[in-house]
């Protein structure tokens, strides 16, 4: 869901590559975001279909119906700005008991900073920060992806005299209580992750799971004819976000008449997907569709392909920079669903609005494109580095392309 950021780092672990996800503990209840109103316990019964298994507990229809009916929303909100954009906002917070004059001391309670998208995010946040006279003093701490180092530095941060606490949570259920605590003392802003609480003046993220799980399925029953061999690649179990991304993609392949012929952990590991895909090759002698629960690794996915000396299939990958340009130069028949790192400047809008006693969505979503052939060039930026993230929304801020490492 630290001031300064360093340069890429490889080697960071694998199991961390999911953009803007997080694991809970198995026997953790309630693993939805902050915007659902349903417990998971109301799920469905799970169900099985030949090829896809059982149907996550996560997975809640209500959700799924909601987040795939606002794909076709027209958001509110300036043009252009889609991090200021809500998509049907419904109840507003009361901020008035918050407002107060500034200068303001933001803090920001960050999950981690230990994957490509989370490094672009964090860039784009303090640019944002950077914006605003108002903003005395920004104060960050960084979980590193632990769960007990989070809990202590959002107490800490609440005894620091924050005007507003921002927080990304690392896991949903175990960074709960840690969030309630804080709520009394501190207008709390969370995003990107949720919690099991409504105490939050708001929880801001993008559409969701379910609506980037669907773009990819239903490309692949769009591109692929029936009866033809899909791989799914999945990164971890149990978490919340890429848990709702594959149970969207497996109602949509139940109602299909494509053959998915395996289901994948990757570890989020690009040397591990590159083997996965080519074992699939060898057992099938050929694959006709590959679907993803997060693009990290899709390049490694498509040069398994190359390897076999076989033709690329339809592909579903993300918005990084060094699958868009593997799409252009290949022409591969691709798209890419989106959990757009523009959402990290939300948060820091949000705050400030609180402060002034204006009305912000309790539940704030964002637009969630998805890039097609035919908007691959809009989003395709020859003069980023291979793991930037094209929905950053930060090419209008200071020092942009140099301080996210472009030229």
């Amino acid at each position: 869901m630290n001031r300064s950021i360093v340069a890429l780092v490889a080697g960071v672990s694998a199991m961390l590559l999911a953009a803007g996800c997080a694991s809970d503990k198995p026997a953790a209840t309630g693993a939805t975001s902050a915007a659902s109103t349903a417990a998971s316990a109301s799920a469905p019964v799970a169900t099985t279909s030949s090829g896809t298994g059982e149907q996550s507990k996560f997975f809640v229809q209500a959700d799924f119906d909601a987040q795939l009916g606002m794909r076709a929303q027209t958001p509110e909100g300036p043009e252009g700005k889609p991090w200021e954009q809500a998509i049907a906002p419904g109840e507003k917070a009361d901020t008035a008991k918050y407002k107060k004059d500034g200068p303001y001391h933001l803090c920001f309670s960050n999950a981690a900073v230990n994957n490509p998208w989370r490094q672009v995010g964090w860039k784009t946040m303090q640019a944002e920060v950077a914006l605003h006279k108002e903003i005395a003093k920004f104060t960050a701490l960084d979980a590193e992806g632990k769960d007990d180092k989070q809990i202590s530095d959002i107490a800490e941060l609440v005894g620091k005299g924050c005007d507003a606490l921002i927080v990304s949570p690392n896991t949903t259920a175990t960074l709960t209580p840690a969030v309630t605590g804080a709520c009394p003392k501190v207008p709390v802003i969370v995003f990107d992750r949720g919690v099991d609480t409504d105490c939050p003046v708001t929880f801001i993220n993008p559409i969701g799971g379910y609506a980037f799980g669907a773009d990819g399925a239903e490309f692949l029953v769009e591109k692929v004819p029936a009866g033809g061999k899909v791989l799914a690649l999945r990164i971890l179990p149990g978490v919340d976000v890429l848990e709702t991304r594959w149970s969207a993609a497996k109602v949509v392949f139940d109602k299909s008449r494509l053959d998915v012929v395996g289901v994948e952990f990757t570890d989020g590991d690009a040397a591990k997907t590159k083997s996965i895909v080519s074992d699939y090759i060898q057992r099938n002698g050929k694959l006709d569709g590959v679907w993803m629960d997060a693009g990290a690794t899709a390049v490694a996915a498509v040069e398994a392909f190359e390897d076999a000396g076989q033709p690329v299939p339809a592909i579903v990958g993300e918005d990084q920079q060094d699958f868009l340009q593997k799409w252009k130069e290949g022409g591969l028949t691709a798209v890419a669903p989106t959990y757009p790192t523009y959402q990290w400047r939300t948060p820091v809008i949000a705050a400030l609005k609180i402060l002034k006693g204006e009305e912000v969505p309790k539940t704030w979503k964002l637009p969630q494109p998805k890039i097609t052939s035919e908007s691959l060039d809009t989003y395709l930026q020859p003069n980023m580095p291979p793991l930037h993230y094209a929905l950053c929304g930060c090419e209008d801020l200071p020092g942009f392309p140099a301080k996210w490492g472009g030229k």
